[in-house]
C-alpha cells in the first residue's frame, strides 16, 4: 500500500483515482499531477514503481496544498468571514446554507433533524 502525504492510497483502484482519497486533490488535479510527471492514468496503484511513489510524492509535496494546510486555511477563512460579520459569517455561525440556497423546504443537511410543534403528551381526566 502506497502512503502520500499521510493517507494511504488503495491498491486496486487506478491511480487517477486513488490519488483523489487525498484531501485537497480531485480528479483533474490527480489527472494534471500525472500527466506533468508522464505516469498513466489507468495504471493501478498497486503496479505503481517505487520511483514513480517518489515522484508523486515530491509533486504533490511541493506544488498542491492538501490535507492539514489546506483544513487550516479553509477553517481560518471562516472563522474571518465570521469576525467581521459578514453575510456569509453569520449563515456559518448561524448553521444555515452560505451560497443562496432556499431555507423554507429543504436545507435538512445544513439546518438538522427537523423539530416537530406543538405535540404534547395528553392529560388522563379522571371522574
Amino acid at each position: 500500500m502506497v502512503r502520500i502525504a499521510g493517507v494511504d492510497i488503495p491498491n486496486s483502484k487506478h491511480i487517477v483515482v486513488a490519488l483523489t482519497y487525498i484531501f485537497g486533490i480531485g480528479r483533474s488535479q490527480a489527472k494534471k499531477c500525472l500527466n506533468d510527471l508522464g505516469i498513466e492514468e489507468a495504471k493501478k496503484t498497486k503496479d505503481l514503481t517505487e520511483g514513480e511513489a517518489v515522484k508523486i510524492r515530491e509533486y504533490i509535496g511541493s506544488n498542491i496544498k492538501i490535507e492539514g494546510d489546506l483544513r487550516r486555511e479553509v477553517s481560518q477563512n471562516i472563522k474571518r468571514l465570521i469576525e467581521v460579520n459578514s453575510y456569509r459569517g453569520i449563515r456559518h455561525k448561524r448553521g444555515l446554507p452560505v451560497r443562496g440556497q432556499r431555507t423554507h423546504t429543504n436545507s435538512r443537511t445544513r439546518k438538522g433533524r427537523k423539530r416537530s410543534v406543538g405535540i404534547r403528551k395528553k392529560i388522563k381526566q379522571t371522574g
